[in-house]
């Protein structure tokens, strides 16, 4: 398995819970970290053998991922994010041919690091994927439009770790103001929407004067979302935590889970938040987003994604709820890593068996 590093972020988490939850009876599992010291590796079971690779960009780590290939000689390749399997796809030719190469798209192209991607590269590398990996069927269909063919392509939940969530969910949190507190989580960018949650904050404290917001992440907007939420008076019931190994720690004394994205594949902070069991107030993000929310018991859906959209969905479910509810969200259950890392298993079986 190869992920640019492990320092946090969704497509981070899902390969760590891949590593850690694959059959350790049938899979020798090492996991390269490109860009990584490889210290974050060692919460990973003993059986993960982890390869910090130390290259200062994803692009500059050919080489290392090159050697590392060739020292290996692995059945699979499992790559984990947009950037990183096209460093993968253009090694290829000199990967050996045995070598199967899974590529797990982490965002639609023209989003996020998709974006980096041209038309041109989609069309050029792609299908020389054995399997792409995508986390939606919308995403999926997005990516047969860039590359010119769904032959390729399958579509698996993310594996998230439900128990760890649900047991984090009866620790002490780290919430002292009366609150309701909100919890939202993700990189500070401009797709997650978080200049659009600060103004719908500015908005809520009409109705909820005592309400509070904790920003877990970090990114290059970091500054001005600091100095948006100055400009809105926000800096006493506004909290930017940074980058956070353990964002399931806040959860408790959490009121509700808040994701404002513009756009969205499937987030990993929020199948976490889902399987602790927290109320969660979103916006109809593009991909798989609106349809897997739609209309579940314990999910607000704003009307759209701006700042009176989402203060609506908020009010609504701060209105509703009562001192520390939860809700079953039944719909995450596919997602477990107890069934979603078979899937994975057997996805893999049938490439090595030439049926996918």
């Amino acid at each position: 398995m190869l992920i640019p590093h492990l320092g946090g972020g969704g497509a981070a988490r899902v390969a760590a819970i891949l590593a850690a939850k694959l059959n350790a009876d049938r899979f020798e599992v090492h996991l390269g970290a490109v860009t990584g010291d490889g210290a974050e590796g060692r919460s990973l079971p003993a059986h993960v053998q982890v390869h910090a690779l130390r290259a200062r960009r994803v692009r500059e780590g050919l080489p290392a991922i090159w050697r590392l290939v060739r020292r290996i000689r692995p059945d699979v390749i499992l790559s984990g994010m947009a950037h990183l399997n096209v460093a993968v796809l253009i090694l290829r030719p000199l990967i050996p041919r045995a070598t199967r190469v899974l590529v797990r798209q982490n965002a639609e192209p023209g989003e996020r690091d998709a974006g980096r991607l041209t038309p041109a590269l989609y069309r050029l590398l792609y299908p020389m994927a054995d399997v792409v990996i995508c986390q939606t069927q919308p995403m999926a269909e997005a990516v047969a439009k860039a590359t010119g063919t769904a032959v390729n392509l399958h579509v698996l939940p993310n594996p998230v770790d439900t128990r760890a969530a649900s047991r984090r969910a009866d620790e002490t949190g780290l919430w002292s103001a009366p609150g309701p507190h909100l919890l939202a989580s993700g990189r500070l960018a401009p797709e997650k929407g978080f200049d659009v949650l600060l103004r719908a904050m500015a908005l809520l404290r009409g109705q909820f004067p005592s309400a509070d917001l904790t920003i877990l992440g970090a990114g290059h907007e970091g500054d001005s979302l600091r100095g948006l939420a100055r400009e809105l008076a926000l800096e006493d019931c506004v909290r930017f935590a940074g980058h956070v190994a353990d964002p399931q720690a806040w959860f408790p004394g959490a009121s509700l889970f808040v994701l404002p994205s513009r756009r969205e594949g499937l987030p990993n902070a929020l199948l976490e938040a889902a399987a602790a069991g927290l109320p969660i107030a979103a916006t109809p993000a593009r991909g798989g987003l609106s349809e897997l929310l739609a209309e579940k018991d314990g999910v607000w859906l704003a009307r759209d994604v701006s700042a009176e959209g989402i203060e609506h969905a908020i009010a609504a479910a701060l209105h509703t709820l009562t001192t520390g509810q939860r809700f079953p969200h039944p719909w995450i259950e596919e997602f477990r890593a107890e069934r979603a890392v078979p899937r994975y298993e057997a996805l893999i079986d049938a490439v090595l068996a030439g049926a996918a």
